[in-house]
């Protein structure tokens, strides 16, 4: 994140924190937790899901979202959707509504109307500033200058503006963990792109058998290494949550030269977080208080 926005992104996730933690202090489930603190990023223009997007080549908004259960490995996704407000809670409906666990495009709309989630115009979800930074990267684009979303040098200028994906993770009295990840996507994509933060086991999973995970950067390296996934098994044959997190982003730059993020939480309440971008908001909410921070690798 460029540093005029690093105070936009610390109000962003001290609001999510706060949603979160709300609801898990009022008896809700590491589910509801999720649900809440990534609507609450969602409704935030800094980031990239929901209202704020990126825009897509064509200039519209299109969003990808996935919510999963640890107790019971339930999951549900949403991708392509450009009408929906909150794709996290379209997400959550698939989870508990549907026998399916993913649905795309119009079909997800559809689904999420059937369940009484409103319609709305994809220009509500469009803000100025991705208008301008669309064209100034197609423009940067049209000069031949190189395209470095999914690979290149970690101090790039393009690693600053280029990911902004959310996500959570929660354990609650229950002994249960939960995830959720959403965004919209890489900016001038490809309309119909797909990336890894609705797939399970890739930008998102939950298992109480293992632990939570959400992840954010470039999504096509994260998918081929099923990066999830790979971080939570890890903590199954026991390594800590924070050595898995570092030990994942180590491996996705190593093998892929990919960048991101990833936050970690384990069933005994054990976290980690590591990222190789320049830098990474994070947030974390216990019965000691509210964590607040981004982390430099600048």
């Amino acid at each position: 994140m460029p540093d005029d926005t690093v105070a936009a992104h610390q109000r962003g996730i001290a609001a999510a924190l706060e949603a979160g933690w709300s609801r898990l202090t009022r008896g809700g489930s590491a589910l509801d937790a999720v649900e809440v603190a990534v609507t609450a990023m969602e409704a935030d223009d800094t980031f990239d899901a929901g209202r704020g997007s990126f825009l897509t080549r064509d200039g519209r908004v299109q969003m990808d979202a996935l919510l999963m259960n640890g107790a019971d490995l339930r999951a549900g996704g949403v991708g392509c959707v450009e009408r929906l407000r909150n794709p996290i809670q379209a997400a959550r409906l698939v989870l508990e509504r549907s026998p399916h666990v993913y649905f795309v495009g119009p079909g997800a709309e559809r689904f999420a109307t059937q369940q009484g989630m409103p319609l709305i115009e994809n220009s509500e979800l469009i803000v100025e500033r991705e208008r301008a930074r669309l064209i100034s990267f197609q423009r940067s684009e049209a000069a031949g200058d190189p395209d470095t979303t999914f690979s290149g040098a970690r101090d790039h200028e393009a690693a600053l503006q280029s990911h902004d994906t959310v996500g959570a993770v929660a354990l609650d009295d229950r002994g249960n963990l939960a995830s959720g990840t959403s965004t919209g996507g890489t900016l001038s994509k490809t309309p119909g792109r797909v990336g890894d933060s609705s797939l399970i086991g890739c930008g998102c999973y939950a298992d109480n058998a293992s632990a939570a995970a959400s992840l954010t950067g470039w999504g096509e390296p994260i998918m081929k290494l099923v990066l999830g996934k790979w971080a939570v098994d890890r903590v199954a044959s026991g390594h800590s949550p924070q050595d898995s997190a570092t030990a994942a982003i180590d491996y996705l730059h190593s093998r892929l030269g990919g960048h991101g993020g990833i936050i970690l939480l384990g069933p005994d309440g054990r976290v980690g977080l590591a990222h190789n971008t320049p830098r990474m908001a994070w947030g974390m909410a216990t019965s000691g208080g509210n964590q607040v921070g981004v982390t430099c690798n600048l």
